[in-house]
């Protein structure tokens, strides 16, 4: 299987470390960076995972930042991404099973290593499960992301409303 990891600066460390791993059980590894600990921001890494994802080079990504929130947030921008934060191997293997899943996140500032493996081997480890009621599923988040992603942009715009207000003032 080939895996793409990617991470910011936040989750470097982890991400190297799932890497070695993932390499030494013959998983074909594509590190987008980063690959050092000068700050850098995660919707960039986020966003090579995906590209690479989207050209079909890879079958699975992993991501990693702080937390992971703001990684899957970006990532679930991207359609065909369908990722998720998840800290234990029901998550991770409930979300391939149930919603194809294809985009773990994990929080290198939340969860330690050995944990993460556990996680990351839930996740490679499961299939779509292909049952009826999850096919439904996606085919209405399927909907749902075509719909959204027609609206023109002042509708979007009022949801990007945060950015234009400083929270200091």
């Amino acid at each position: 299987m080939r895996v793409v990891i990617g991470a910011d600066h936040a989750g470097v460390e982890l991400k190297d470390e799932i890497g070695r791993r993932l390499a030494q059980e013959g998983y074909e590894v594509m590190d987008v960076g980063t690959h050092d600990r000068r700050p850098v921001d995660y919707p960039d890494y986020t966003r090579k995972v995906a590209e690479v994802l989207y050209r079909g080079e890879a079958d699975r990504g992993i991501l990693f930042c702080g937390s992971g929130v703001g990684a899957a947030m970006t990532a679930c921008k991207i359609p065909g991404i369908r990722a998720a934060v998840c800290h234990d191997g029901y998550m991770a293997r409930q979300g391939v099973e149930h919603d194809a899943m294809n985009v773990l996140v994990l929080g290198g500032r939340v969860i330690g290593v050995e944990p993460a493996w556990v996680v990351v081997r839930a996740f490679l480890g499961a299939r779509f499960s292909g049952e009826a009621r999850h096919r439904r599923r996606l085919k209405k988040m399927r909907e749902i992301e075509k719909e959204f992603s027609q609206w023109d942009e002042a509708t979007v715009a009022r949801f990007w409303e945060i950015l234009a207000a400083d929270p200091r003032e």
